[in-house]
């Protein structure tokens, strides 16, 4: 035999050698659940190892994973029934927690990178992302105007990048025309270009204490069948002033991640959803997987189909098994 493939794996040292793909520390943005009031920590029955915090509670967490390499974080809120409304008003005050906790994060992290979601579920009473019609209709235009007031009002608090999750058409050119318009031409704006209407988002919508009062999501997030629709989208996205693209979830749609990878020339993520979190953790509770090797395997998985960063809730288990 001429050709061995096996002499390519034949000792560590090797194996390390020709390894094609690896997963850094610095791909890892770590998403957190914020709630107002002082000292307190809600764990999450649904995703085991996460919890909600308010924001004093939020620096202390921060300080340990940041100096241990975390670059990057997400914040979303989960507020209580009284701060929602069909307007979805809380979504851009100013005062509001998201704002707040922005501040405070960059006032003590100034070298960590603070992302913020902007969509309007956590702010509307019936849990949908948008603004509705009295008939029940997701309304797109009206939405959007809602949508840059909120990326204006996290902008003025000094987020370094807003990431719109709502799934309307034409937002990310609304959003980056109202940030440059208004001196905020830095601010990045991380776009879910592919966000599917997938069942894997129940421990997150737990975890933001928000669900659906009617109807579902099926016109305008992604069907899960689909993936051209993903790649104009991809288009669109980057015509539109996107500065990085978002595949969500993350394993399941490997493929929408390495099509968009061929087509597009900025970076592209990925979101390791609730779900896909918690279906490890449970598995691994039973002793059915190891956590931390099936873990890094999913995350090395998006690497590999060509994700550049990765949201995603098992960023303890990786600081561990990465060694940081």
């Amino acid at each position: 035999m001429l050709i061995r493939p096996r002499r390519n794996r034949k000792n560590p040292m090797i194996r390390a050698l020709i390894q094609e793909n690896h997963l850094n520390i610095h791909d890892i943005i770590a998403p957190f659940f914020l709630i107002e009031g002082d000292d307190k920590i809600e764990p999450i029955k649904s995703l085991p190892g996460i919890s909600r915090y308010t924001l004093d509670k939020l620096i202390v967490e921060v300080a340990s994973i940041h100096s241990r390499g975390i670059q990057s974080i997400a914040i979303f809120p989960a507020l209580e029934r009284n701060k929602r409304s069909k307007e979805a008003s809380e979504a851009f005050n100013e005062n509001g927690l998201i704002p707040s906790a922005i501040k405070l994060l960059k006032k003590h992290f100034p070298n960590l990178t603070v992302i913020t979601d902007i969509a309007l579920d956590p702010y509307t009473d019936h849990g949908h992302d948008g603004l509705t019609s009295d008939e029940g209709e997701i309304l797109n235009d009206e939405t959007i105007k809602v949508l840059v007031k909120q990326a204006l009002v996290a902008a003025k608090a000094g987020v370094d990048a807003v990431a719109p999750s709502d799934m309307m058409d034409g937002r990310i050119k609304a959003i980056r025309s109202a940030l440059d318009s208004h001196g905020y031409e830095n601010t990045t704006i991380i776009a879910y270009t592919a966000k599917y209407a997938s069942a894997l988002y129940g421990p997150f919508r737990d975890a933001i204490k928000t669900k659906l009062a009617f109807g579902d999501k099926l016109t305008y997030q992604l069907n899960p069948a689909n993936i051209k629709e993903a790649l104009l989208e991809t288009k669109l996205d980057q015509e539109e002033g996107a500065d990085m693209l978002l595949v969500k979830p993350a394993t399941f749609y490997l493929d929408v991640i390495a099509k968009m990878a061929q087509i597009s020339h900025i970076p592209i993520g990925a979101y390791h959803v609730s779900g896909e979190y918690a279906m490890v953790q449970a598995a691994a509770s039973q002793g059915m997987l190891d956590l931390h090797k099936t873990y890094h395997e999913a995350l090395l998985s998006i690497k590999r189909a060509g994700g550049s960063f990765i949201f995603t809730y098992a960023y303890k288990e990786m600081l561990e098994f990465l060694g940081h």
